[in-house]
């Protein structure tokens, strides 16, 4: 072999080696510019100890050290009236459990009573608000499918000379308890004879009012379910008719019209298209005469 090619094989080998150690290097300072850049943008998350529930936790549990432990949460989530110690918590008088909590789920002011508080349901009504208590039965209940934390809409039923009427007296009236029952967690239902509402003071007024004019049942409502939905008072002479089931265009049609007699009092619901000009608008106000 000549001198020249050896030569050249040995450059060849050395550039080789060189384009080796060259791309090495660049990968490595790849690898650590992104290293690097990953560290700096990963922020680190400051964290703190809070009270969180050991086991399930029911309405009306004591709250002992045997069924809370401390863990760490992130700082800036730290929820609004949780505790940060064990013994923050328990310190003082007994604390009872008024809304049902699962295992490893914050302890907060809110869902607990106050030292030495009793678990009674007037511990669970909002500011503002409160309890009232109306008769019910298995048919008027919802044959025992409400539960305390469902929403409901109440009405009543008066029946007078067969001519009964039924009206919307409360939309969206939060269960306080059914029976002695206000653990909001209870899935099995029950038939009841009371139902306990939350309210404001007008309603309360209302339904005392309307538990002794006529018979309350109650609507359940579908859960999430808020809005308010226009209503009007059905009476017998509606019974058979499309009523709510009509199409958009014509639903609302009909009015009621009071009926004054030297003996009695009537009122009969009518289609508003059968009444004319002045006396239709007087009709839609309640003040239709014959």
């Amino acid at each position: 072999m000549r001198g020249s090619t050896i030569v050249m094989i040995a450059v060849a080998v050395v550039f080789g080696v060189l384009s080796v150690f060259m791309a090495q290097s660049w990968l490595n300072r790849q690898a650590d510019a992104r290293m690097k850049s990953l560290q700096a943008q990963t922020k680190t998350v400051s964290t703190r100890t809070i009270v969180v529930a050991k086991s399930p936790l029911r309405f009306g549990n004591p709250l002992t050290s045997q069924v809370l432990r401390e863990v760490q949460w992130p700082g800036e989530a730290i929820p609004e009236n949780a505790f940060a110690t064990i013994a923050e918590l328990i310190k003082g008088e007994k604390r009872v459990v008024l809304a049902s909590m699962e295992a490893n789920e914050p302890i907060v002011s809110t869902k607990i009573t106050g030292p030495g508080q009793k678990a009674t349901l007037s511990a669970l009504i909002e500011e503002g608000m409160k309890a009232v208590t109306v008769r019910v039965n298995d048919v008027d209940g919802v044959a025992g499918f409400i539960l305390p934390g469902d929403r409901v809409d109440v009405l009543m039923t008066r029946n007078a000379d067969n001519n009964g009427t039924t009206d919307v007296v409360l939309q969206n009236i939060k269960v306080l308890g059914i029976d002695q029952l206000a653990d909001a967690r209870a899935e099995k239902p029950t038939v009841a004879k009371a139902v306990t509402l939350e309210v404001d003071t007008v309603s309360a007024q209302k339904l005392a009012l309307a538990s002794s004019a006529g018979n309350l049942s109650l609507m359940l409502r579908r859960a999430g379910d808020v809005a308010e939905e226009a209503s009007r008072r059905i009476s017998i002479t509606d019974i058979g008719t499309r009523g709510a089931s009509q199409p958009a265009a014509t639903r609302g049609s009909f009015t009621t019209i009071r009926v004054m007699r030297a003996d009695k009092n009537s009122e009969y619901s009518v289609p508003v298209e059968v009444l004319g000009g002045a006396q239709a608008n007087a009709a839609e106000r309640g003040d239709a005469r014959p």
